[in-house]
């Protein structure tokens, strides 16, 4: 089987993880993030890349009150390379990750995850503690795709979360977070396998992820799962933003 391209992935990281909203300027669509991060809020090339549309999109999004920036995909070199004259660098470049769902669906050990929809408060106060906004948050609840959310426990209590999303055939997580005091215990690995092993029950075929590639422990969960890189995006942002 070929695993899935690293577009496929940006479009499912559209439908798991969505904007509020979608709006079109000429060469590029305007995301509306309400404040959920560069994920939801970064314009995309709709077409090669022509320095005379730029001020469209980035005047779309400072009317939205958002920094003007620019996801970067593979095969967008020369929109890469325009940004980066007209003054735009780059921003946590991230690693798309894909596998075979089956290989990563190992069920967890007992009492170690559980799948819950919607989201616990205790779950919340995770996300929270860990730096997941309440902007974030919404970003889960307005997904209209098949989801779940997910807590993990380690010595009887709320250790960690995560979310899941599917579609185009991909599982997709997100918002993986163990506590502080919970970490280097494998809670991390328990509830991406829990994650799988909910996905492959709702149809899906493929496992996959993005993760920033500076996040070193995270990149090396991953790899140690067995899961490959399929390619990577970044971010165009000016300086001063």
């Amino acid at each position: 089987m070929t695993l899935p391209d690293a577009r496929t992935l940006c479009d499912v990281i559209d439908v798991t993880w969505p904007a509020a909203a979608k709006s079109r300027v000429p060469g590029f669509i305007i995301r509306n993030g309400l404040g959920g991060g560069k994920r939801v809020s970064a314009a995309t090339a709709t077409s090669p890349a022509r320095a005379q549309e730029l001020p469209f999109a980035e005047a779309a999004m400072r009317d939205l009150g958002q920094d003007p920036h620019f996801m970067i995909r593979d095969g967008e070199e020369a929109l890469d390379s325009l940004l980066a004259d007209h003054g735009f660098v780059i921003k946590d470049p991230t690693n798309l990750y894909a596998a075979p769902i089956a290989d990563i669906a190992i069920p967890p050990p007992p009492v170690t995850s559980f799948q819950v929809w919607p989201p616990l408060k205790s779950q919340d106060e995770i996300w929270l503690q860990g730096g997941v906004d309440p902007a974030r948050i919404a970003i889960m609840h307005r997904a209209t795709c098949p989801k779940s959310s997910f807590l993990g426990r380690l010595n009887d209590r709320p250790a960690g979360v995560a979310f899941a999303g599917i579609s185009n055939d991909c599982a997709m997580l997100h918002g993986l977070l163990v506590a502080k005091d919970a970490r280097r215990q494998g809670l991390a690995a328990h509830l991406t396998q829990a994650t799988a092993v909910w996905g492959q029950s709702q149809g899906a075929t493929w496992y996959t992820l993005a993760a920033v590639a500076a996040n070193k422990a995270a990149n090396a969960l991953y790899t140690s799962l067995g899961m490959t890189i399929v390619g990577q995006y970044h971010y165009r942002i000016k300086p001063d933003a």
